[in-house]
């Protein structure tokens, strides 16, 4: 049976435009993923790895692996433990009207 190509984005926007609660829950993850992506940033930009942010922080390197990877979404009380780790704080700020 031959591989059928799939426009994921086409498949996304068309589910956006015909379900509120879909783009909904789209843009909530998209929020999260930006989040983790830029945890995943900063400890890089620190040279830091994964191993010695769970030792920092008291967890185990396999935690911060799935978190990283998407694969488990952390508590508010770990994703900020983990910036602090890092030096940063996680802040709210009104969001601009789109």
């Amino acid at each position: 049976m031959p591989f059928t190509e799939l426009n994921v984005r086409e498949i996304i926007e068309k589910e956006k435009s015909n379900s509120p609660e879909f783009a909904k829950a789209w843009e909530d993850s998209r929020t999260e993923y930006k989040l983790l992506a830029e945890l995943v940033q900063l400890r890089k930009e620190q040279k830091m790895t994964q191993k010695e942010l769970a030792q920092l922080t008291g967890n185990k390197q396999q935690v911060i692996s799935r978190i990283e990877k998407r694969e488990n979404s952390p508590t508010l009380k770990t994703f900020c433990g983990l910036l602090n780790t890092l030096g940063y704080d996680l802040q709210i700020v009104k969001r601009v009207n789109r």
